[in-house]
């Protein structure tokens, strides 16, 4: 019995952002059944938004705190996570998330 990797990629800034998708990108190809997560926040959640990633869009969350201080809303696919990024990376942490920092 194999257990699921759980990655858990965190993007505080554009280039963190493109790093996450690379990274994310690439572990998909090694194991189609890990689990990837990339959750952007700061300057990330804006070069998310600006520029699009047809194989990481949809495994993107958005801190809802720094799309209001931007003032825009997200599009799909990228999701919004519940409430602020601080808080989700510590709680998928407690749920057996490995956190890397892109």
């Amino acid at each position: 019995m194999t257990t699921t990797l759980h990655i858990l990629l965190h993007a505080p800034d554009a280039e963190g952002l493109q790093r996450a998708r690379m990274n994310a990108v690439n572990a998909r190809k090694g194991d189609p059944h890990c689990a990837v997560r990339i959750i952007a926040n700061a300057a990330a959640v804006a070069a998310a938004l600006d520029t699009p990633h047809e194989h990481a869009d949809a495994l993107t969350w958005l801190c809802p705190n720094s799309l209001a201080q931007l003032q825009r809303p997200a599009r799909a696919p990228l999701q919004v996570l519940d409430g602020p990024a601080i808080l989700a990376l510590a709680r998928l942490q407690t749920e057996g998330w490995a956190y890397i920092r892109a």
